[in-house]
């Protein structure tokens, strides 16, 4: 399929002629919401397009390494879009990098890419970067009022008429392969590594995932916006909402979600599995409050989502059950949700099946795709279209792309989406990219000759022992389907038997305990508990029916805390960091082959 031959910061120019907005992008200041519409954009980006000529930034000779660099490390805001359309516009790279980064890490990247300005989005950050040494950095400047700081304000007064003319004559030359980000993964495997996307890669990514599923041009619809637009997902589907004339309203944080959902009544937005999860844990927390007649409605309408299927027509009885459930419970989830959802898309992680159905079976489409940010990102995902979806896989490849499956089970993806390279490592580039493909690292089945399932990360294959391989994520996914699971991790590589690292969920856990007449004091207490142990170890056996005896877990420890960005234990998209918790828990696992 054809895509157009548009650069990114085209898509303010397209949305101004085909259906310009009052509320392009909007985010609470002070209390209240604050929108800007198309025509706002483009100016404030011209400016500050201008702005950063006159600090002497350009694209030079518009190869990756003569390009001017800037960072961002900043929340969801529009400030975020402002600062990528105006560094691309005058051929200049823009270099994302998350908030939560660690010094040692935000330091490498910094100086890898020479970056020359960052933009931040508060006194935090501005002091987190103010304390690193970085040769090449000129200057640092806040989204916020920052005591001591430049604001990136002063950079959009800086422009002239002469800079916003020369602003116009260099978009003109920018062409569509020119690197349009530079976005370093997060360093969990060794040194972070700076994937290289050019406009056409992520273009192409953008109109080819519109054309696979169906983002309608639908001027009248609006999306809550709050997975980190460092990562290409966001930005990627942000993109895709800009080019349909869709509205982007921004979550003050992801503490307010909630909230925010209630107050913008979306149409739509883009999530995480675990953030999913963390939907649902409240949802099911709140249904075990009820009382009587209602409990039993409760529970009985979420036993009924459980066995829905869409491929599957659930019979007449099923049906008219599923309709009242629908109406007398799932109206009150979807209400929660702001009333308006047609559509979530999940990804950056393996998604709970059972949740699918669950969410789905309530009236709340929820679609799982997939895809590395090496191929920016989009390489599957599940369809709106009747047969298009099927829970457990990550969906039929995206329209325009090749993918294929090796004989050892890795998924590689041929198109116009995959990366330029990795920045400065042509050795690292040459282990992924070999005739075009790009080796995903992911291990992968066909369900039905259609859709694409992902099994596991090659890199997290491990032997046992006795030679046997194993696979933790689907283990993983499966003890995470009971709500006593908050979050489970299997270990085993060079081990006897499989064994796991267990966090409970202590909300399901302190309710079970009352009910057993049973004292909850600390979370400590609680796993040390012999009936908890016990009811732990039914849950355990329960689950490993589904498995091989290769991978059933033998032994496990329970952990008194969550696993998080904050402590470390995750990556800002919230995927277990294996090596750090593995660090961490050390004497935890030798607990489990002692």
């Amino acid at each position: 399929m054809d895509f157009p031959a548009y650069r990114l910061f085209d898509a303010v120019r397209f949305q101004l002629d085909k259906f310009p907005k009052s509320d392009m992008l909007s985010a609470k200041e002070k209390g209240n919401w604050k929108h800007y519409s198309t025509a706002d954009v483009r100016a404030i980006a011209n400016r500050f397009s201008a702005g950063l000529l006159q600090l002497g930034i350009s694209g030079n000779d518009l190869s990756p390494e003569g390009s001017d660099k800037i960072a961002i490390l900043s929340n969801n805001r529009p400030e975020w879009l402002f600062t990528d359309f105006a560094v691309q516009q005058i051929g200049a790279i823009l270099t994302p990098i998350y908030p939560t980064t660690n010094p040692l890490e935000l330091e490498f990247i910094l100086n890898d890419a020479q970056v020359k300005y960052v933009f931040v989005s508060d006194v935090e950050l501005f002091a987190k970067v103010n304390n690193l040494t970085v040769p090449s950095l000129k200057g640092v400047y806040s989204f916020d009022e920052v005591p001591g700081a430049n604001n990136y304000k002063q950079v959009l007064d800086l422009a002239t008429e002469q800079s916003l003319q020369k602003v116009e004559e260099i978009k003109k030359g920018i062409p569509t392969s020119h690197v349009a980000t530079i976005i370093y993964t997060s360093g969990t495997t060794g040194t972070p590594k700076g994937v290289m996307l050019s406009h056409t890669n992520i273009v192409s990514c953008v109109f080819l995932s519109k054309k696979s599923f169906p983002f309608e041009d639908a001027p009248l619809t609006k999306v809550l916006s709050f997975l980190p637009l460092n990562h290409i997902f966001e930005k990627c589907v942000s993109y895709i909402y800009m080019f349909s004339g869709i509205s982007i309203y921004y979550a003050e944080s992801l503490d307010t979600i909630a909230e925010n959902l209630k107050e913008v009544q979306p149409d739509g937005f883009t999530t995480v599995p675990r953030l999913l999860e963390k939907v649902y844990e409240k949802i099911m927390a709140k249904g075990n409050e009820l009382t009587g007649v209602k409990r039993k409605l409760f529970y009985w309408s979420v036993a009924l989502a459980e066995k829905y299927d869409n491929l599957v027509d659930g019979g007449f009885i099923y049906n008219m059950k599923l309709a009242i459930a629908r109406k007398l419970i799932f109206s009150k989830w979807k209400e929660g949700l702001g009333g308006h959802i047609s559509y979530i898309v999940t990804g950056g992680a393996a998604c709970q099946e059972r949740l699918m159905r669950i969410f789905n079976g309530a009236g709340i489409p929820v679609y799982e795709g997939y895809g590395p940010t090496e191929n920016s990102p989009v390489i599957s995902v599940n369809r709106k279209e009747a047969g298009g979806s099927k829970y457990g896989t990550v969906g039929p490849p995206i329209v325009g792309l090749d993918v294929k499956i090796e004989e050892d089970g890795e998924i590689l993806v041929k198109g116009p989406t995959v990366m330029i390279g990795y920045y400065k490592r042509p050795d690292l580039t040459a282990e992924v990219l070999k005739d075009g493909w790009l080796y995903t690292g992911d291990i992968g089945i066909w369900v039905d000759n259609k859709f694409l399932k992902i099994t596991d990360r090659k890199k997290e294959l491990f032997k046992t022992s006795g030679g046997k391989y194993v696979a933790p994520q689907p283990i993983e996914n499966k003890l995470k389907e009971s709500p006593f699971v908050e979050q489970a991790l299997i270990v085993g590589a060079e081990r006897k038997f499989v064994g796991a690292l267990i966090v409970p969920s202590f909300t399901t856990l302190k309710e079970w305990m009352r009910e057993k007449g049973l004292p909850f004091t600390t979370n400590e207490d609680a796993i040390n508990n012999p009936k908890v142990l016990e009811l732990y170890r039914e849950l355990v056996e329960s689950f490993n029916k589904f498995f091989n005896h290769v991978e059933q877990v033998k032994k496990f420890e329970l952990l008194p805390k969550e696993w998080s960005i904050e402590t470390g234990e995750m990556t800002p998209k919230m995927s277990l960091k294996r090596k750090i918790i593995m660090e961490k828990y050390k004497g935890a696992v030798e607990r489990i082959y002692s």
